[in-house]
């Protein structure tokens, strides 16, 4: 009995829809990373992208325990000399693309290279409850039912 390895032509790939509404974030981008990854799935092979993809809606409802919202910083560079930047999660949660904090957490939790930009391709997240692929019949998926911590308790009751 050899090693399995997944060839392209193995792959199936699905599609996900999950609502952000009252999710914690890092818990969030976990799950996200796995399911892009395809390690949910019993023919995952490491050097293949193997994963669904995955449709997140309400991204700027996505909520940071603690006082994240508030102390987290995210840095840029402009590329001159002195040209470093930074923004608090707030700041680009209330600006024009809360959807950056959620790519930003998932894009550091996929390999760097070549596979960790293909996986990404596959990542779509919305700040609306409107979203472009109700062709693909994405399946609904509850984070906040697979553990209690997945979501704050105000988005339970």
């Amino acid at each position: 009995m050899g090693t399995y390895s997944a060839r392209p032509a193995d792959i199936e790939r699905a599609w996900t829809l999950i609502d952000a509404d009252g999710l914690v974030l890092g818990r969030l981008a976990a799950l996200v990373a796995n399911r892009l990854r395809g390690k949910h799935k019993p023919m995952w092979t490491p050097h293949m992208d193997c994963g669904d993809h995955v449709v997140i809606v309400n991204a700027e409802k996505v909520v940071l325990t603690g006082n994240k919202r508030q102390q987290k910083v995210y840095y840029h560079h402009t590329g001159y000399p002195g040209g470093i930047k930074e923004r608090r999660a707030d700041q680009i949660l209330d600006g024009r693309f809360p959807e950056r904090v959620i790519e930003k957490a998932v894009e550091r939790m996929v390999p760097r290279g070549p596979l960790g930009r293909q996986v990404l391709r596959k990542l779509h997240v919305y700040k609306g409850a409107a979203h472009p692929h109700t062709a693909q019949q994405p399946e609904p998926l509850d984070v906040a039912a697979l553990n209690r911590k997945n979501a704050t308790e105000s988005a339970h009751g």
